[in-house]
């Protein structure tokens, strides 16, 4: 058994020192009671450290000492590839030869990462993780992200207009969780690429489709679909098996419904719900839950009655109720009101699916 794990001394300079757990994956011994304890014996082995280019000062190298890497013998990582400080890798991982990991990440078993991908600190990759590509093109992920059970994250969009060859890149951000079995897809062109920003949960069999952009701090609810071009701006929340039609965009403060087939945009701070979506009104829960104030949710009702649910539809035209809402006194000084009129503006603009269809009824 020792033999088997004997140190492989590799002649790279600077170097830090890798334990091998063998021969179940651990995790680094630690004076917290959180941690596991690791019974089994260690050997340690040697990979390149992320400054390897530069000499390595003394205060780095009683860094690498102090949190040393755990990789299982079962785990194919290639001498090229960069890991950081802490990073554990478990039984039958995969990690490519132009892979970047930050520190303290944790790689569970059978998770893989391919392709020129970096991925930043502290991010947690569960069983059956592929994040990355064989592609030309980047992934990239930020720091304490959470890649769920057989997610499948930076791989060949389903375009067939993608030429085979044209580079194609994922961007995403920090403090994502990603829930098992989601897939998320490069760019189709080199001149795009597929962005997913800050502290968004994705929960599970989510597929967000090439060149979509997506912003922060978003809710999408289990089978949520959106298919290519789509953008999400922020504070969005999805309900369970909904459908987005490429180029729609969802603006933010936005709720859409439970088994909705989104056809175009949703505008902001609205909710919409049906087999082809349809306005339902503002999300009223949602802005109280983030904060806006009563004088601003007072505001947007009343000018969404005065657009939407217009006493005779037939005397004013949509464009000249957007127009009377904008050069109202009281409401054009509200910037949550002026933020919707631009929304809506926004969706009439050339190469946009204008928004979704409302009916003429009163009530709120």
């Amino acid at each position: 058994m020792a033999a088997a794990t004997n140190s492989i001394l590799l002649k790279l300079k600077p170097k830090i020192k890798i334990k091998i757990c063998n021969p179940l994956f651990g995790y680094p011994r630690s004076n917290s009671s959180a941690s596991p304890s690791i019974p089994h014996l260690f050997s340690t082995t040697t990979l390149p450290y992320a400054d390897a280019d530069s000499d390595c000062s003394s205060e780095i190298k009683a860094t690498a000492d102090a949190n040393p890497n755990f990789i299982h013998p079962s785990a194919d990582v290639h001498p090229n590839a960069i890991i950081g400080h802490g990073v554990s890798v478990g039984p039958f991982c995969t990690i490519g030869s132009s892979v970047k990991l930050g520190n303290g990440c944790r790689l569970y078993p059978g998770s893989h990462v391919f392709g020129n991908t970096e991925i930043g600190d502290h991010c947690l990759l569960m069983p059956g993780a592929v994040v990355g590509d064989h592609l030309p093109g980047r992934t990239v992920l930020g720091c304490n992200n959470v890649i769920g059970h057989h997610a499948v994250i930076g791989v060949k969009c389903q375009d067939l207009k993608y030429k085979p060859g044209d580079e194609c890149f994922l961007h995403i951000g920090d403090n994502n969780e990603i829930r098992e079995h989601t897939s998320i897809h490069r760019s189709s062109k080199s001149s795009d690429k597929t962005v997913i920003g800050d502290n968004n949960l994705i929960m599970g069999s989510c597929h967000i489709a090439h060149d979509c952009n997506i912003g922060n701090n978003n809710i999408f609810a289990n089978n949520t679909l959106l298919a290519g071009h789509v953008v999400v701006e922020d504070y969005t929340h999805t309900a369970g098996a909904i459908v987005v039609h490429q180029f729609c965009h969802i603006g933010s403060f936005s709720f859409v419904g439970g088994g909705s087939v989104v056809s175009q945009d949703v505008p902001k701070y609205t909710m919409v719900v049906g087999e082809r979506a349809e306005l339902r009104g503002l999300n009223l829960e949602g802005l109280r839950r983030n904060g806006f104030t009563a004088t601003e949710i007072k505001s947007l009702r009343t000018a969404y009655r005065n657009i939407f649910m217009p006493v005779d539809s037939n005397s004013t035209s949509f464009e000249e109720r957007i127009t009377k809402v904008e050069e109202d006194k009281e409401l054009g000084k509200i910037t949550a009101v002026c933020t919707m009129i631009q929304s809506l503006r926004d969706s009439f603009a050339q190469n946009r699916r204008g928004i979704c269809k409302f009916r003429y009824f009163s009530g709120s």
